[in-house]
């Protein structure tokens, strides 16, 4: 058996297989209410049939400011759990795993999707004031307020609150996102986070809000369900988050709870040089991998099912996160099966009588 189709147990979790979709934001929500809607069901769900072993949902708002885009997913509300628990039916029933990535874009949030406009929305368009862990803006992007220290407070119930729903939602586990340029990342880097209260200076101020989230998250949390955090593992500047700081938080994320660690970088500031090439992040994994018991995910630029093989085969990850080679082939996992010459047993019943067409 390859590695990539063995069952990996997060918690109390079994997963099928080791390709998870990473979350992939869709900027679709045509109401602007947060609701997902059957573009979602469909994104999702084909994701499901198409082999995945978990499916991880979007950078979802914890609340109406948190969003990326007027056009993203939400969960601070009953109704969009309820709209989430028809996801989450469909792809339990492909037998998939599923996940939300609960976010706050911070200084990101308020920005037009493509085709809708360039740099962040205006007030008068429906955007809004954005806040984050310091007044300086995102190159392109308006200024945002800092957010006071009793604010945070606040923040970290929201997290709580959106965690409850997602229990509430079927979620089989919630991942908080800690990467991209996005608010938590905000407070983490030295860059951006220049703060003299409790939650800024050495890197245990800075990653308080993490901690927090975390406990508070966890706490919301079945004992059996797993929590995940995605990273950037480095800011690719000097003076920025490295994985070496990512490394020593994740280590302190694991003592309260964390159960898996998706590994990513950058986005927090323009400018820098990304060594993009096929499996980039892989050597980040790595890193991170060595320094924590839980099992590590890689993403970026993993495309190819040997790629995939031979990057779990290495001991550098646990875990293949594919993107945007999913959007290209639903059926990737399917696929990969094929060309390892795995034999699964979850083709769908529609498709399986000629399982991978020959050409």
């Amino acid at each position: 058996m390859a590695k990539l189709f063995e069952p990996i147990t997060l918690r109390g979790v079994e997963i099928r297989n080791r390709i998870f979709i990473a979350p992939m934001c869709m900027y679709s929500c045509e109401d602007r209410d947060g609701m997902p809607n059957q573009w979602h069901l469909v994104h999702l769900g084909s994701r499901a049939s198409g082999g995945a072993g978990l499916v991880i949902a979007e950078a979802t708002a914890i609340r109406p400011d948190g969003r990326i885009t007027p056009w993203c997913t939400g969960l601070w509300n009953e109704g969009q759990a309820a709209r989430w628990a028809e996801v989450n039916d469909f792809i339990r029933s492909q037998g998939a795993k599923s996940a939300i990535q609960l976010a706050h874009a911070g200084r990101k949030a308020s920005t037009h999707r493509e085709g809708s406009g360039v740099g962040s929305v205006s007030l008068e368009e429906g955007g809004w004031q954005t806040v984050s862990s310091t007044d300086i803006a995102f190159e392109g992007y308006a200024d945002p307020r800092s957010l006071e220290t009793e604010e945070i407070t606040e923040l970290v119930q929201d997290w709580a609150n959106s965690a409850k729903l997602a229990v509430a939602a079927g979620f089989d586990a919630i991942e908080i996102h800690a990467a991209h340029g996005y608010l938590i990342h905000q407070f983490l880097s030295p860059i951006t986070n220049q703060r003299s209260d409790i939650y800024g200076g050495n890197l245990e101020n800075r990653a308080r809000l993490l901690l927090e989230i975390v406990i508070a998250v966890r706490a919301q949390m079945p004992e059996e369900m797993p929590l995940m955090v995605r990273f950037s593992a480095t800011d690719y500047r000097e003076d920025g988050w490295d994985v070496e700081q990512c490394a020593t938080v994740a280590n302190w994320c694991s003592d309260v709870g964390v159960d898996f660690f998706d590994i990513s970088s950058g986005g927090l500031v323009t400018g820098v040089k990304i060594p993009l090439g096929p499996g980039y992040q892989v050597p980040l994994a790595e890193r991170i991998s060595t320094s924590v018991d839980e099992p590590v995910g890689a993403v970026g630029l993993i495309t190819e099912a040997r790629q995939a093989e031979n990057i779990l085969q290495s001991g550098a990850a646990d875990v293949i996160l594919i993107a945007r080679a999913s959007l290209r082939d639903p059926y990737w996992p399917l696929r990969a099966a094929h060309e390892l010459g795995v034999e699964v047993d979850y083709w769908p019943r529609q498709y399986s009588r000629g399982k991978w067409p020959s050409a």
